[in-house]
């Protein structure tokens, strides 16, 4: 694999680490749901010290280039990320409804 390449995923790698990071030490999000995102960081961090296996899937996948699977990895793991957001949304959504028909249900009961 190129240096270059090998550099460049090195540096979002780290953006990304740092990124999750500072969100996770303002408590922005909860610890549970930045593990898929430090997995992305591991996964990223794995194809960086061993570029071999990245070299090794790109041959058997049939990829022309080392480029294309690379980012075939970040649509994957983007991909992975989208569908954990969409759950908690969904799960925080049926949270929100169930509340508004309890605080509905006490204002009858008010008046």
């Amino acid at each position: 694999m190129p240096l270059d390449l090998r550099l460049a995923i090195l540096a979002v790698t780290l953006i990304l680490a740092f990124t999750v990071y500072k969100v996770l030490s303002k408590r922005m999000i909860p610890v549970k749901y930045s593990f898929l995102w430090w997995l992305a960081v591991a996964v990223l961090l794995v194809l960086v010290i061993l570029p071999d296996i990245l070299i090794w899937f790109a041959t058997k996948l049939g990829f022309q280039t080392i480029s294309n699977l690379v980012v075939g990895v970040f649509i994957v793991i983007l991909f992975f990320i989208t569908i954990s957001l969409t759950v908690i949304v969904s799960a925080q959504k049926k949270k929100i409804t169930l509340l508004i028909q309890e605080v509905s249900i006490l204002k009858e009961k008010i008046k």
